[in-house]
Protein backbone atom coordinates (compact mmCIF):
# COMPACT_ATOMS: atom_id res chain seq x y z
CA UNK A 1 0.00 0.00 0.00
CA UNK A 2 1.16 3.57 -1.04
CA UNK A 3 0.84 6.45 1.78
CA UNK A 4 2.13 9.82 1.83
CA UNK A 5 3.32 12.15 5.16
CA UNK A 6 3.57 15.50 4.77
CA UNK A 7 6.59 16.38 8.24
CA UNK A 8 9.14 18.69 9.34
CA UNK A 9 11.80 17.10 7.39
CA UNK A 10 15.88 17.82 8.17
CA UNK A 11 17.08 16.28 4.91
CA UNK A 12 20.37 15.53 7.34
CA UNK A 13 18.90 12.89 9.39
CA UNK A 14 18.81 9.60 8.80
CA UNK A 15 15.28 8.30 7.78
CA UNK A 16 14.08 6.61 10.89
CA UNK A 17 16.34 9.53 13.04
CA UNK A 18 14.18 12.45 14.25
CA UNK A 19 13.05 14.33 11.32
CA UNK A 20 13.61 12.01 9.15
CA UNK A 21 10.55 10.33 7.11
CA UNK A 22 10.50 6.78 9.41
CA UNK A 23 10.63 9.41 12.54
CA UNK A 24 8.12 8.45 14.89
CA UNK A 25 7.68 11.87 16.80
CA UNK A 26 6.61 10.52 20.05
CA UNK A 27 8.19 13.36 22.24
CA UNK A 28 6.03 15.59 20.29
CA UNK A 29 3.10 13.94 20.35
CA UNK A 30 -0.11 14.01 22.94
CA UNK A 31 -2.71 16.25 20.91
CA UNK A 32 -3.39 14.47 17.77
CA UNK A 33 -6.60 12.42 17.04
CA UNK A 34 -4.54 8.55 18.10
CA UNK A 35 -2.24 9.91 20.28
CA UNK A 36 -1.35 7.94 23.35
CA UNK A 37 2.91 9.07 23.66
CA UNK A 38 2.64 6.81 26.90
CA UNK A 39 1.71 3.59 25.02
CA UNK A 40 3.06 4.21 21.63
CA UNK A 41 4.13 6.16 19.11
CA UNK A 42 2.47 6.72 15.72
CA UNK A 43 3.04 8.44 12.00
CA UNK A 44 -0.18 9.71 10.44
CA UNK A 45 -0.20 8.79 6.43
CA UNK A 46 -2.63 8.82 3.71
CA UNK A 47 -3.56 7.20 0.40
CA UNK A 48 -4.06 10.58 -1.05
CA UNK A 49 -0.80 12.75 -1.40
CA UNK A 50 -3.11 15.80 -0.71
CA UNK A 51 -4.98 14.88 2.42
CA UNK A 52 -1.52 15.59 4.76
CA UNK A 53 -0.64 18.59 2.89
CA UNK A 54 -4.31 19.86 3.76
CA UNK A 55 -3.90 18.94 7.65
CA UNK A 56 -0.36 20.73 7.66
CA UNK A 57 -2.39 23.99 5.82
CA UNK A 58 -5.98 23.89 7.20
CA UNK A 59 -4.47 26.18 10.26
CA UNK A 60 -3.60 29.12 7.97
CA UNK A 61 -7.80 29.17 6.60
CA UNK A 62 -8.25 32.92 5.50
CA UNK A 63 -4.94 34.18 4.97
CA UNK A 64 -2.34 34.49 1.72
CA UNK A 65 -0.10 31.54 1.13
CA UNK A 66 3.43 32.48 2.34
CA UNK A 67 6.60 30.20 2.60
CA UNK A 68 6.25 30.55 6.08
CA UNK A 69 3.27 27.97 6.32
CA UNK A 70 5.75 25.47 5.17
CA UNK A 71 8.03 25.24 8.16
CA UNK A 72 7.77 23.69 11.86
CA UNK A 73 9.74 23.98 14.19
CA UNK A 74 12.05 26.20 11.94
CA UNK A 75 12.68 23.36 9.38
CA UNK A 76 10.75 23.04 6.00
CA UNK A 77 7.83 20.61 5.72
CA UNK A 78 8.46 17.61 3.12
CA UNK A 79 6.17 14.78 1.40
CA UNK A 80 7.34 11.47 1.90
CA UNK A 81 5.83 8.50 -0.42
CA UNK A 82 6.14 5.19 2.09
CA UNK A 83 5.19 1.90 1.23
CA UNK A 84 3.34 -0.06 4.13
CA UNK A 85 3.84 -3.97 3.58
CA UNK A 86 0.89 -5.57 2.13
CA UNK A 87 1.07 -8.20 5.63
CA UNK A 88 0.60 -5.35 7.67
CA UNK A 89 -3.04 -5.57 9.47
CA UNK A 90 -4.81 -2.57 10.08
CA UNK A 91 -8.27 -1.92 12.00
CA UNK A 92 -10.57 -0.33 9.39
CA UNK A 93 -12.85 2.29 11.23
CA UNK A 94 -14.33 2.91 7.70
CA UNK A 95 -16.07 -0.61 7.86
CA UNK A 96 -19.09 -0.70 9.49
CA UNK A 97 -19.06 -4.44 10.73
CA UNK A 98 -15.74 -3.21 12.40
CA UNK A 99 -17.52 -0.31 14.24
CA UNK A 100 -20.52 -2.97 15.19
CA UNK A 101 -17.85 -5.17 16.52
CA UNK A 102 -16.14 -2.58 18.44
CA UNK A 103 -19.47 -1.03 19.41
CA UNK A 104 -18.22 2.26 17.68
CA UNK A 105 -20.47 4.87 15.40
CA UNK A 106 -19.07 7.20 12.89
CA UNK A 107 -19.80 10.57 14.99
CA UNK A 108 -17.74 9.22 17.66
CA UNK A 109 -14.75 8.65 15.12
CA UNK A 110 -15.32 11.13 13.29
CA UNK A 111 -15.61 13.31 16.25
CA UNK A 112 -12.57 16.13 16.79
CA UNK A 113 -12.82 15.57 20.78
CA UNK A 114 -9.17 14.07 21.01
CA UNK A 115 -9.58 12.86 24.26
CA UNK A 116 -12.47 10.19 23.03
CA UNK A 117 -10.57 9.26 19.34
CA UNK A 118 -7.19 8.44 21.35
CA UNK A 119 -9.44 6.17 23.76
CA UNK A 120 -10.58 4.60 21.14
CA UNK A 121 -7.42 4.27 19.64
CA UNK A 122 -5.56 3.12 23.09
CA UNK A 123 -8.03 0.43 23.14
CA UNK A 124 -7.60 -0.90 19.69
CA UNK A 125 -4.27 -0.95 19.99
CA UNK A 126 -4.27 -3.09 22.91
CA UNK A 127 -6.85 -5.40 21.96
CA UNK A 128 -5.22 -6.11 18.60
CA UNK A 129 -1.52 -6.28 19.26
CA UNK A 130 -0.82 -7.90 15.88
CA UNK A 131 -2.47 -4.99 14.31
CA UNK A 132 -0.01 -2.26 12.48
CA UNK A 133 -2.65 0.52 12.73
CA UNK A 134 -5.95 2.63 12.21
CA UNK A 135 -7.55 3.02 8.55
CA UNK A 136 -9.96 5.93 8.86
CA UNK A 137 -11.08 9.28 6.85
CA UNK A 138 -10.24 12.66 6.63
CA UNK A 139 -12.27 14.79 8.61
CA UNK A 140 -11.48 17.13 6.03
CA UNK A 141 -12.77 14.95 2.96
CA UNK A 142 -14.32 11.82 3.38
CA UNK A 143 -12.65 10.02 0.32
CA UNK A 144 -9.10 10.72 1.34
CA UNK A 145 -7.92 7.43 3.39
CA UNK A 146 -5.92 8.09 6.44
CA UNK A 147 -3.84 5.44 8.22
CA UNK A 148 -2.29 5.98 11.47
CA UNK A 149 0.67 3.53 12.10
CA UNK A 150 2.01 2.43 15.11
CA UNK A 151 5.46 2.26 16.19
CA UNK A 152 5.69 -1.41 16.55
CA UNK A 153 4.94 -1.55 12.86
CA UNK A 154 7.86 0.49 11.77
CA UNK A 155 9.23 -2.41 10.34
CA UNK A 156 6.78 -2.81 7.84
CA UNK A 157 7.18 0.74 6.14
CA UNK A 158 9.60 1.39 3.37
CA UNK A 159 10.97 4.79 2.22
CA UNK A 160 10.20 5.24 -1.50
CA UNK A 161 11.07 9.49 -1.85
CA UNK A 162 10.46 12.23 -0.21
CA UNK A 163 10.69 15.62 -1.65
CA UNK A 164 11.10 19.11 0.47
CA UNK A 165 7.50 21.32 -0.10
CA UNK A 166 7.76 24.72 -1.29
CA UNK A 167 5.16 27.00 -2.68
CA UNK A 168 5.30 25.86 -6.27
CA UNK A 169 5.21 22.11 -5.40
CA UNK A 170 2.21 20.47 -7.23
CA UNK A 171 0.63 19.36 -3.57
CA UNK A 172 1.19 22.42 -1.95
CA UNK A 173 -1.06 24.42 -5.20
CA UNK A 174 -3.17 21.71 -5.08
CA UNK A 175 -4.04 21.87 -0.89
CA UNK A 176 -4.10 25.68 -1.39
CA UNK A 177 -6.50 25.62 -3.94
CA UNK A 178 -8.62 23.14 -1.52
CA UNK A 179 -8.22 24.69 1.23
CA UNK A 180 -8.98 28.66 -0.63
CA UNK A 181 -5.74 29.82 0.34
CA UNK A 182 -4.54 32.75 -2.20
CA UNK A 183 -1.49 33.52 -3.33
CA UNK A 184 0.53 35.72 -1.27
Amino acid sequence: MTLYRCFAWDARAKTDAPDGPLWYPRIYQGDGRHDNPDVYGCLYLSASALSPVVEQLARFRGQALRPSFLRRRRIGLALAEITLLDTAALIDLDDPRQLARERLRPSAVATRVRTTTQQQARALYERYPYAAGLRWWSTFESTWINVTIFDRAASRLRLVDVRALSLDDPAVIDAADWLGLPSA
